[in-house]
């Protein structure tokens, strides 16, 4: 039987200038993401390009963070079970969208970029290949609609 999983997220503007939305240009695109019993929020913008803040997440960058993120988790799961011991991980992940005539867009490709640190050189190609375990049960990239492609390095 499948479990599921329910998550929540609270989205809040925080942009109003003053006049609301009265113009297009009268907005901050400022917002922030909280969860309950989470720490901190998450302050969002949306990209410069549109008129966003810079200094703050943009929506696009965070799908990018999600998908870094789960692969990452699972990659750590799938070592710790494999007997492989990871000293670091860092993920380089870039996202490409594209933006059509109408102002509407879609991502059209992640490529995560993990370089891991292990104990044991002799396990390098094993965990390399647990990268494409590892994307087999993030449950974001098997969620999106576009490749996620992954350059894996392995360090001793």
């Amino acid at each position: 039987m499948a479990k599921e999983h329910h998550y929540e997220v609270v989205t809040t503007w925080t942009g109003n200038l003053g006049s609301g939305t009265s113009r297009y240009r009268a907005y901050s695109r400022d917002h922030e993401v909280n969860a309950p019993g989470k720490y901190a929020p998450i302050s969002g913008s949306s990209d410069v390009a549109f008129r966003g803040d810079r200094t703050r997440y943009n929506p696009e960058e965070m799908l990018v963070a999600a998908l870094s993120s789960c692969h990452m988790l699972w990659y750590l799961h799938l070592c710790a079970t494999a007997g492989i011991v990871v000293t670091a991980y860092s993920d380089r992940a870039a996202g490409t969208m594209v933006e059509n005539q109408s102002g509407a867009g879609r991502f059209s490709k992640v490529t995560l970029r993990p370089r891991v640190t292990i104990t044991d050189g002799t396990r390098s190609a094993e965990a390399i290949a647990l990268h494409a375990r590892a994307h087999a049960m993030c449950f974001v990239a098997t969620s999106v609609n576009f490749p996620v492609e992954h350059e894996p390095v392995v360090e001793h």
